[in-house]
């Protein structure tokens, strides 16, 4: 697993890689929601509001894809860094649902963007209960189910609102959104054309690799151009680290690899 994460920084979960958890289930699961047609609208359509009608940058499937990715290769990190997690346990599901529970949030988080940007989390509560109430039937019992879907919206929940998670999975895909901020990737406002903080920050952030650390399960190694680029890491990632439940197992290092500038690493 290790070795998996090291090649590709933590960038993408590979299904047929060996993992700190029993990977069987949400493989099964991810697989299914990828041939979902409804699903594939729900990311087609989300996209219109913060990108056209807000000024935001890419929340649809592409965004989608990279957070459920670093979603999962950060929980494999945590796993294998031996991190205890609560909400699939606390429920009386399996470990193996532990996965699901991040990959099921990771994908439908952000739906409610099809009705608003703003509070788009709470819009994502209905939408995506209609979702799960289709698909969980495919892997669950009755019992199974509702727990499971309880955990996802919960995730979902707290990913983008003042709401504290209360779940170690609801902490990772709230973590894991705020890593989809490598250049013109920002998840702050970037105004196009514009050479405010906003704008310079979101354009010198060139890498952000998920490593296994050394006196931490996690290392966030996070590579820049300019020290505007710390603005970013602040503003969002430090932010939503914060009160996620898992800030204590994570370190975020960020290097400047502009040499004219004053600022070379820092870490968070």
């Amino acid at each position: 697993m290790a070795d998996d994460l090291l090649d590709n920084g933590g960038r993408t979960y590979d299904p047929a890689a060996d993992h700190a958890f029993p990977d069987e289930r949400v493989n099964a699961v991810l697989e299914y929601v990828d041939d979902d047609a409804e699903i594939a609208a729900y990311l087609d359509a989300q996209n219109v509001n913060p990108v056209q009608r807000k000024g935001y940058n890419d929340h649809g499937s592409k965004h989608v894809s990279i957070v459920r990715n670093r979603a999962l290769c950060l929980y494999d990190l945590l796993k294998a860094g031996g991190v205890t997690f609560d909400g699939a346990r606390q429920q009386g599901l399996d470990e193996a649902d532990e996965a699901v529970i991040i990959g099921l949030a990771a994908v439908l988080h952000d739906i409610g963007h099809i009705i608003h940007r703003d509070s788009h989390a709470y819009y994502s509560i209905p939408l995506a209960a209609d979702v799960l109430d289709r698909i969980l039937p495919e892997f669950y019992d009755t019992e199974a189910r509702i727990r499971i879907k309880g955990e996802i919206l919960h995730a979902i929940l707290c990913h983008h609102t003042v709401e504290k998670p209360l779940t170690t999975e609801a902490g990772v895909l709230r973590v894991a959104d705020a890593l989809d901020m490598e250049q013109g990737r920002s998840r702050m406002p970037y105004r196009q054309g514009g050479r405010g903080i906003d704008t310079l920050s979101s354009q010198a952030i060139t890498q952000v690799a998920l490593l296994e650390g050394e006196d931490y399960p996690v290392l966030v190694e996070i590579t820049m151009t300019d020290a505007a680029g710390v603005y970013q890491v602040d503003e969002l990632l430090k932010s939503k680290l914060n009160n996620s439940g898992i800030e204590e197992y994570i370190r975020i290092v960020a290097m400047n690899t502009r040499e004219d500038d004053l600022l070379e690493r820092i870490e968070l």
